[in-house]
């Protein structure tokens, strides 16, 4: 048998490598002997640095750390890791260091955990507060922030856990159950109101026909009060019964006016007026090309009146206002084509129609196939990155995609009138 060769902390035997004992632990083996004694026992020394390392960085993390007791189990495998691991050095301070971190991390949890407990009782009591108010679509706006506090809220002692959870979401089922029956209840209500707005549609409906056409007018006047009465409907729902209801009324006025021979002007509101002359001197406009770049001018001020005109008008009809929008697009395309065209045809206007127009498609037709593939790649592009369900990439590429619609539309304008010319 050779003689060991050794050192402070371990020793080599039988081409084994070993560390002596320490504290309550017994001496064990942590490796071979490669090519010299000394070498392994250098090697293992060396090693030990890694222990060092990490138990420093240990401590540094915990002592930045805000929520410190998440350390307290990686102080635990830290140990172990230390007892278990191959090297030699003196393992005693970087034990020490660690039951000290254990005392404290365990000491601050339970005072945490005292803390936490006082703070989820709290909780409770102020979910049973809030779902004995009567408003239950408030009350389950502040339940979900009591809920998120709960969430927020760190681990109570483990004898406490089980019961203090249990009574939180009997709070909760409580409550829940309550609020399903309110909109229960609540749907069975709208429900009736529609019933009774739909019977008085089909009671003027019924009036219409009836012969007695004065009696009629009478109790058509008294469905118009009893159906300001009926509140409370989801307002798609309002607004559609509405139409219903304000449709079968005219269609009866029109025939009580007709046999009482009265020639009725229904009233137009004098702002939707207003509207609908703008959007017809624009339509009329875009046809001067010579002009369009005042009329692109006129454009402009008539978007900031129509935005101050129809905030003021409770029901704006979308086909008047889609009808403006499309036409300022239109122009606004148009006006850019031009100018583009402008670049290399200064004189464009003095130009044959015919010559003009195959000018106009062969660059519309570029811009719309340009802006078409660059749209295409910007959408692989927020796909691949995930970005498609951000509101501002999904209101770029409507954009974009309206801006190439309007091209194409007037594309197809600028060939179906240059194959009237040659044609004709």
């Amino acid at each position: 048998m050779s003689q060991p060769t050794s050192n402070e902390f371990g020793f080599c035997r039988d081409g084994k490598v070993f560390i002596n004992a320490y504290l309550s632990y017994p001496e064990r083996e942590i490796g071979f002997v490669r090519n010299s004694e000394e070498e392994a026992l250098a090697y293992f020394v060396k090693r030990f640095d890694l222990a060092v390392s990490k138990v420093k960085g240990l401590s540094e993390e915990i002592d930045a750390a805000q929520n410190k007791g998440s350390f307290l189990t990686k102080v635990l495998q830290m140990q172990t890791y230390l007892i278990e691991f191959d090297g030699l050095g003196d393992f005693k301070p970087l034990l020490v260091e660690l039951e000290k971190h254990e005392a404290y991390l365990k000491e601050l949890i339970q005072a945490n955990q005292v803390k936490n407990l006082e703070i989820k009782r709290a909780l409770i009591q102020d979910a049973k507060e809030i779902s004995d108010e009567e408003d239950v679509v408030e009350s389950t706006d502040k339940l979900m922030e009591v809920k998120m506090k709960w969430v927020k809220t760190g681990p109570v002692d483990k004898q406490y856990q089980d019961q203090l959870t249990a009574e939180f979401q009997e709070v909760m089922d409580a409550f829940f159950l309550k609020r399903r029956a309110y909109f229960e209840d609540k749907n069975r209500q709208i429900d009736e109101k529609i019933l009774i707005l739909q019977g008085y549609i089909d009671n003027v409906h019924q009036l219409r026909k009836a012969e007695d056409i004065d009696d009629s007018v009478v109790k058509v006047k008294e469905i118009q009060k009893e159906w300001k009465n009926v509140i409370g409907l989801p307002p798609k729902k309002q607004s559609m019964l509405w139409k219903n209801f304000k449709k079968a009324n005219d269609m009866f006025f029109e025939k009580y006016n007709r046999i009482k021979g009265i020639d009725y002007k229904p009233r137009v509101d004098p702002r939707v007026l207003e509207l609908t002359t703008m959007t017809g001197e624009l339509e009329l406009k875009l046809r001067d090309q010579i002009n369009i770049v005042a009329t692109a001018d006129l454009a402009k001020a008539y978007l900031v009146k129509w935005k101050e005109i129809s905030s003021q008008i409770k029901n704006m009809d979308r086909s008047l206002a889609e009808r403006f929008r499309t036409i300022c697009d239109k122009i606004f395309e148009m006006n850019y084509l031009l100018r583009v065209i402008s670049y290399r045809h200064a004189n464009l206007n003095e130009k044959p129609r015919i010559e003009q127009l195959k000018i106009m498609i062969n660059q519309m037709d570029y811009m719309a196939k340009k802006e078409r593939g660059e749209l295409e790649s910007f959408i692989a592009e927020s796909e691949a990155t995930r970005m498609m369900e951000d509101k501002i990439t999904l209101s770029k590429i409507n954009t974009q995609k309206r801006k190439i619609s309007m091209k194409e539309i007037l594309l197809t304008g600028f060939k179906e009138e240059l194959d009237q010319l040659l044609n004709s």
